[in-house]
């Protein structure tokens, strides 16, 4: 068993080549669109509807819930990023029942290119909401002395994103490897069950987190914007 699937190597040409984390990252990739792709072809919207459209929308409506309650205001325009956060990280974390899978959030090059993802949502969705202006103020309050310590915040909590996925992900693989050498026939089944559950529960925390870290980046509207937006609903 190994540590990282980053130290799997399917093809090499000098300093370049294909592991793993690349493999099984496209892989997880091409199941969620078709996945979605053969679940959306053919909607119903009566009362007949299959069972992976149910399941469909139970998850959907859920990752909307669980927005709301953050506290974005309009839900839906967030799902598509969040939601697909949550679904990736879930299925990689699934897809660990499969023999010979290696999670690519098993990699720290994965969870960082998650983390980087959610560093470049967070202002984008925050000067959508709230204009270029009234978002890049948030940086210089209370004071402009807070300027280079709201940066190092932004960049600090990217950071433990990134680390606190992989760091999960890597001991519960380690824990794993360790148990097959003492016991390898009780204990690993044990800890291959808690590791779907422990896996389902970092993608629920990594996208709640970036849900808060958006929800904090659109809410730097002045109390005239405010006022004004009350006015229009």
């Amino acid at each position: 068993m190994h540590l990282s699937p980053d130290s799997i190597i399917f093809w090499q040409w000098g300093w370049f080549n294909i592991n793993a984390t690349i493999v099984y990252t496209w892989v997880l990739m091409l199941v969620l669109t078709l996945g979605s792709y053969l679940v959306t072809r053919r909607l119903s919207h009566g009362l007949t509807r299959s069972r992976w459209q149910n399941l469909l929308e139970i998850v959907v409506t859920g990752i909307v819930t669980q927005i709301g309650e953050v506290g974005l205001t309009n839900p839906r325009q967030y799902l598509a990023f969040l939601g697909t956060l949550f679904l990736f990280i879930g299925l990689a974390s699934l897809c660990t029942i499969v023999p010979g899978y290696e999670p690519p959030t098993g990699s720290l090059s994965t969870t960082t290119a998650l983390a980087i993802c959610v560093f470049i949502a967070v202002p984008m969705f925050g000067i959508a909401n709230c204009g270029p202006r009234e978002y890049l103020n948030t940086y210089l309050k209370p004071t402009v002395i807070m300027l280079p310590f709201n940066i190092i915040s932004e960049l600090s909590r990217t950071l433990a994103l990134a680390a606190r996925l992989f760091g999960n992900m890597m001991s519960g693989t380690m824990i794993l490897a360790i148990l097959l050498t003492i016991t390898p026939f009780i204990f690993p089944i044990v800890m291959s069950v808690l590791g779907l559950l422990t896996g389902m529960v970092q993608a629920y925390i990594f996208s709640i987190l970036a849900a808060v870290y958006i929800a904090a980046a659109t809410r730097a509207r002045t109390p005239n914007q405010e006022d004004s937006a009350e006015v229009k609903t």
